[in-house]
C-alpha cells in the first residue's frame, strides 16, 4: 500500500460518520480557538487603561510660593496637589475618580477601584521646603489591594513612579528658573557695581593727583617756614646789636621792618590758605565716595598744622607790629632795643614752631598721597574683578532661562529605537501562543488520528511508508490548523507581519515537527506517550520564554529552553513577524529540522520493531483514542 493510499484510508476513517466529521472539525479548530481567543482578549490591554477605575484623594493645603529677591513680597501661594490632579485627569491614563480619604478606602476595600493615590495636605509645603531651613521630601501615597488584582497593584506602582518623576521635573524646572532669574539679577547688580567701581577709580585717581599737588605745596610751605625760622634767628641777632648804635638801629630797624613785613605776609598767607586747602581736600575725598569717618581721619593730620600756624601767625604778627613800632621813631629805638631783642627771640621761636607744623603738614600730605594712591589701585582691582564677574555670568533672557531650567530639571532625554518592533501587546504574545496552539492542535488531533495503520503493520508493509503515512496525516491537518490560525491573526485581529509567508511557513513546519514528536511518543509508548506529550507541552509552556525572558528562569528550566523545540519556534516567528534577524530564524529552523528528522527516525525504528515483534501490549486497546 502506498503512502497516499494509507493517508486516504485514515481520512476516510475519520470522516466515515457525521460525528467523526464534527469531531475532526472541532479538533482542527482547537488551536484556532485557543490562539485566536487568547490573543483577542489580550490584543491591546494598555489601550483599556483609561477604563481602569482609580481613586484620587487630594488633601493638599497649598503653600506660599517660593520667591526671589525681586518678588519676595508678592504673597502668592501654590497648590501643586491640585496641579498634579488636573494633569492626571486631563492625561486620561486611568479612570481617575476624585474622592475623600474615607470614600477611597471604602472603594478600594469593596473593589470598585483598583488602587488609590493620595496627595497629602503638606504636599506643596514639602515641595517648597528646599528654599527654607527645614527641607524634606514630599510624599505621594499609594494603596493597593491584591485581593482585587495583583497586576493592578503593579500598575499603580508604575503610575505613582511616573507621577513622582513628573512632579520632580515640574518643581525642579520652577526652582531652576528661580535660581537663574536670581543669577540674572546678580549679573545686573554686578554691572551696576562695576560701573560704580569705574567711577570710584576715576575719582580716586583724581584725589591721588590732588594729594600729590597738596604734598608739593606743603613741601614748599615747610621750606618757606624753615627759611622763616632762620631769618627770625638772624633778626634776633640784629636786635641784640641794635642797641650798639642809633644809626645802626635806624638802618637795621628799617631792614628789620621789611623782613618782618615779608615774614608776616608769608605766615599770614600760609595761615589763610590752610582752611581753604582743608576744605578742598574734604571736597575731593567726598566726591570720591569716602565716608565722613575716612575724611575726618585724613583731615585730622592737618589740624595740628592749623593750630600751630595760627599760633605762629599770631606771634609773627605781634612781632611785626613791634618792628613797625620800632620804625616809627628812632628815638624809641634805644629804649626798646631790649624789648626788640626779646620780641625777635619770640619771633624766632614762633617761626620754628611754624616750621615744625609745616613739616608735620608735609608728612601728613605725603601719607594722604600714598593712601589715595593705594585707594586708586584698590578701586581699579575692584573694578576689574567686578568686570570679570560680569563676563563669567552669561547674558540671559526669560525664554533662555525657561529652556535652561527645563534642561536642568530633566537633563536626560531617552531616545529609543527598535531593531524589530511588535505593534502592541497582543502582537508581542502572538509568536508564543501561535507556537503553543500548534502543539495543542497536534496533540488534540492524535486523540482521534491513529499513529500508525495496524493493517499496514500486520501486512508487514515498509516501516518507512507506515511512518510517513502516520506522520503526514496529522501534519497535513496541522497545516490546515495553522492556515486558519494565520487567517485569524492577520484578518480578524489585524496583526501585521513583516514576512507573512515566512511566518506561515514556520508555523506549518513547527506543526509538522510537533506531529513527528507526538507520533514517536505514541509509537513507542502508546497511551503513556500521549500523556507524556501533555507533560512535554507543560514543560515547554514554562521554558519557551514566550512572556518573560528565558534568562529569568531557574537554571534547570533555562537549560531545557535550549533543548525543547517550542522556544525555537517562538524565536523564529518573532524574527519573521517583527522584521528581525533572518539568520537567527534560519538557525531556529535547523534545530526544528533536527527534531523533525530525529523524531521520524525514532518513529520508523519503533514501527520496524512492531512489524517484526508483536507483544500482548500491542494487541490491547489504547487507553486514549
Amino acid at each position: 500500500m502506498k503512502v497516499p493510499a494509507m493517508i486516504a484510508a485514515e481520512l476516510r476513517r475519520l470522516t466515515a460518520s457525521k460525528m467523526g466529521i464534527i469531531a475532526l472539525i472541532a479538533l482542527v479548530c482547537v488551536p484556532i480557538l485557543y490562539g485566536g481567543l487568547y490573543l483577542w482578549a489580550n490584543q491591546d490591554p494598555y489601550a483599556k487603561f483609561p477604563d481602569v477605575p482609580v481613586a484620587l484623594v487630594v488633601d493638599d493645603a497649598g503653600a506660599p510660593a517660593p520667591t526671589t529677591g525681586t518678588d519676595a513680597e508678592t504673597g502668592e501661594t501654590v497648590n501643586y496637589g491640585e496641579d498634579v490632579a488636573e494633569n492626571l485627569i486631563d492625561g486620561n491614563a486611568f479612570d481617575w475618580q476624585r474622592m475623600s480619604a474615607d470614600e477611597a478606602a471604602d472603594a478600594l476595600r469593596e473593589g470598585t477601584v483598583d488602587f488609590t493615590v493620595t496627595i497629602p495636605d503638606d504636599f506643596s509645603a514639602a515641595l517648597t521646603s528646599a528654599a527654607g531651613d527645614d527641607p524634606h521630601q514630599a510624599r505621594i501615597e499609594l494603596e493597593t489591594n491584591d485581593a482585587n488584582n495583583y497586576l493592578a497593584s503593579s500598575m499603580g506602582t508604575q503610575a505613582v513612579e511616573k507621577i513622582r518623576s513628573s512632579v520632580a521635573e515640574m518643581v525642579g524646572s520652577e526652582a531652576a528658573e528661580r535660581l537663574l532669574t536670581g543669577l540674572s539679577e546678580v549679573r545686573d547688580n554686578l554691572v551696576t557695581a562695576a560701573d560704580g567701581a569705574s567711577q570710584l577709580t576715576d575719582g580716586a585717581n583724581t584725589a591721588a593727583n590732588g594729594s600729590a599737588t597738596l604734598a608739593d605745596g606743603t613741601s614748599q610751605l615747610a621750606d618757606g617756614t624753615s627759611q622763616l625760622a632762620g631769618g627770625a634767628s638772624e633778626l634776633a641777632g640784629g636786635a641784640a646789636t641794635l642797641a650798639s648804635g642809633a644809626q645802626q638801629v635806624s638802618d637795621g630797624n628799617r631792614q628789620l621792618a621789611d623782613v618782618a613785613d615779608r615774614a608776616g605776609s608769608a605766615v599770614q598767607h600760609a595761615t589763610d590758605a590752610l582752611p581753604q586747602a582743608r576744605q578742598d581736600i574734604a571736597t575731593v575725598l567726598t566726591d570720591q565716595g569716602l565716608t565722613q569717618e575716612e575724611i575726618d581721619r585724613v583731615l585730622a593730620t592737618l589740624d595740628p598744622l592749623r593750630t600751630r600756624l595760627e599760633e605762629g601767625n599770631a606771634t609773627v604778627q605781634n612781632a611785626v607790629d613791634k618792628v613797625d613800632q620800632l620804625a616809627a621813631g628812632a628815638e624809641s629805638l634805644a629804649s626798646g632795643a631790649s624789648q626788640l631783642a626779646s620780641g625777635a627771640q619770640t619771633l624766632a621761636g614762633g617761626a620754628q614752631t611754624v616750621a615744625t607744623g609745616a613739616a608735620a603738614a608735609n608728612d601728613g600730605a605725603a601719607q594722604l598721597r600714598d593712601g589715595l594712591s593705594t585707594l586708586a589701585s584698590g578701586t581699579a582691582e575692584l573694578r576689574d574683578g567686578l568686570s570679570d564677574g560680569v563676563e563669567q555670568i552669561p547674558v540671559s533672557t526669560p525664554e533662555l532661562r525657561t529652556l535652561q531650567a527645563d534642561t536642568i530639571a530633566d537633563p536626560v532625554k531617552v531616545s529609543s529605537d527598535k531593531v524589530a518592533s511588535a505593534e502592541d501587546y497582543g502582537a508581542g504574545l502572538a509568536p508564543f501562543f501561535a507556537a503553543l496552539s500548534a502543539w495543542i492542535g497536534i496533540y488534540a488531533l492524535f486523540l482521534i488520528v491513529k499513529p500508525v495503520s495496524r493493517r499496514a503493520v500486520t501486512a508487514l508493509h515498509s516501516p518507512i511508508r507506515v511512518t510517513l503515512a502516520g506522520w503526514l496525516t496529522p501534519a497535513m491537518l496541522g497545516a490546515v490548523q495553522m492556515v486558519g490560525l494565520m487567517g485569524i491573526l492577520a484578518i480578524t485581529l489585524g496583526f501585521t507581519f513583516n514576512n507573512p509567508i515566512g511566518t506561515l511557513g514556520v508555523m506549518i513546519f513547527a506543526s509538522a515537527t510537533f506531529a513527528a514528536i507526538i507520533l514517536t511518543l505514541n509509537v513507542w509508548l502508546g497511551s503513556v506517550g500521549q500523556f507524556l506529550g501533555l507533560v512535554l507541552m507543560v514543560l515547554q509552556l514554562v521554558t519557551a520564554g514566550g512572556t518573560f525572558p528565558w534568562q529569568t528562569l531557574p537554571a534547570p528550566l533555562a537549560a531545557l529552553h535550549h533543548v525543547l523545540p517550542l522556544g525555537y519556534v517562538v524565536d523564529a516567528m518573532r524574527q519573521l513577524m517583527y522584521g528581525g534577524n533572518l539568520a537567527r530564524a534560519g538557525w531556529d529552523l535547523v534545530v526544528l529540522g533536527i527534531w523533525l528528522v530525529g523524531a521520524l527516525l525514532l518513529a520508523a525504528i519503533g514501527v520496524t520493531r512492531m512489524t517484526h515483534r508483536r507483544t500482548l501490549r500491542d494487541l490491547q486497546p489504547s487507553l486514549i483514542g
